[in-house]
Formats: C-alpha cells, structure tokens, sequence
C-alpha cells in the first residue's frame, strides 16, 4: 500500500488483511502523514476483525531471514509490543498493537467498565479476540490486555495537523462535524439508556466497534 509521507515524499508499506499485521521497514511508520495514518485506521476499521490469523513465535524477517523477536515498548503512557527484525529491517505489528503505539486506544475508566457491566457480561478482546467476562474483571484472561474503546481525540488532532500543513487535497470542511458525530457515537457506549446497536448480541469488540463508525465518516469525507 502506497500511502503519503512527509515532505511530499511517499511510503510503500506492505499489510496482511487476513494476519491484521503490518510491516514497516526501518523508520517507515515514523514517515507517515497525518492523512496516511487516518487511511490506516480506516483500513482497520473496515477489515473483519474476527478470526484472525495466529502469529507463529518463529516468523522470520522478509529481508534478512533472521527470526523476529517479539519486543515490547511503550509511547508516553501506553504500552504496545511488535515482531521486530534483530539485523533492523523493519517489524512487524498488529493493527490493535499499531493504533496502541499511535496513541488511538485507551483503557476504560472504572465508571465506563461499571456502566457497560449493566448492558452487556461479555466481550471480545480488542487484542487477540478471546472473550472477557466482565462479571470475572476488566483484563483478558488470554492476553492480559484492558477492555479498551478507541479515543476519539487522536482523529481529531490528526485532522488539525492536516488542515496546518495544507495538504493538496482539500480536507471536506464537514469532516470535524462528522468525527464529532462519530465521537458522541462512541460515548453513547456508555450512556443509562438501550444498550447502543453495535453492542446487541453477547460478543463484541468495543474499538472495532468503534473503528467502523469512525470508517463510515471518513470515508463519507474522502479521506
């Protein structure tokens, strides 16, 4: 997928729909517009996310060959883990790890948790898909990642940076309306009423569930 960077330059990165992976060549993630990054979440937000592919311990890099090791980092306060390449080519990450290292994802408050506890007793875990009994706790049992929900304020920023840096193609001046609807969407989540539609049925993923909408406004805008 060929996608914009910096200073008019462009980034070729290679993905894995049926994997949800990504793989950045050296730096290549650094590299990315504010625009290309909102195309990614909106590839993520349209891609199934159900059933995806395992990864195996002993994947090997695409360059080099050598076995990737799986490496844990962290971005301001959140922490997120990627397959990187030890001769450094590159690595390879997870679309749920990606938005984590983008700052896109956030744990849910203890009110939120105690909130969706009223409307639903289970959901899929945003990270490896494994079900949550939220009666047991808030940690997946398989991973140990949080229930987590998609924050609304990094599409935002993301939009203002592209509106300062005048990109080429013009940014619908719709599009704050529409992320604004879309964040009242997400909020609505947790509100006292109805359990919001994206939540019937007794297994979901809140930040793809999340994801979609946001998916449905940009692409309204063209993004």
């Amino acid at each position: 997928m060929t996608l914009d960077g910096h200073q008019g330059r462009t980034v070729a990165i290679d993905l894995c729909t049926g994997c949800q992976a990504f793989w950045f060549d050296k730096y290549e993630s650094l590299k990315l517009a504010p625009g290309s990054t909102l195309r990614l979440m909106k590839l993520i937000g349209e891609s199934n996310s159900r059933g995806s592919t395992q990864l195996s311990g002993s994947m090997r890099c695409p360059r080099c060959v050598q076995t990737l090791r799986l490496t844990q980092d962290m971005q301001r306060s959140t922490r997120f883990s990627y397959f990187r390449c030890l001769g450094g080519h590159g690595r390879l990450i997870r679309f749920f790890e990606f938005l984590r290292e983008k700052n896109f994802i956030s744990p849910l408050s203890q009110q939120q948790i105690d909130e969706l506890r009223l409307h639903i007793q289970i959901v899929n875990c945003s990270s490896c898909g494994g079900p949550i009994d939220l009666a047991a706790g808030s940690l997946c049992p398989h991973c140990k990642s949080p229930v987590s929900v998609l924050d609304m304020k990094q599409p935002q920023e993301l939009l203002t940076q592209l509106r300062e840096a005048a990109a080429p193609k013009p940014v619908d001046p719709a599009l704050p309306l529409e992320l604004a609807r879309a964040k009242r969407d997400v909020e609505a989540l947790f509100g006292p009423d109805e359990p919001h539609p994206w939540l019937q049925g007794a297994s979901s993923d809140l930040v793809h569930a999340c994801l979609t909408s946001v998916a449905r406004w940009l692409t309204k805008s063209g993004v």
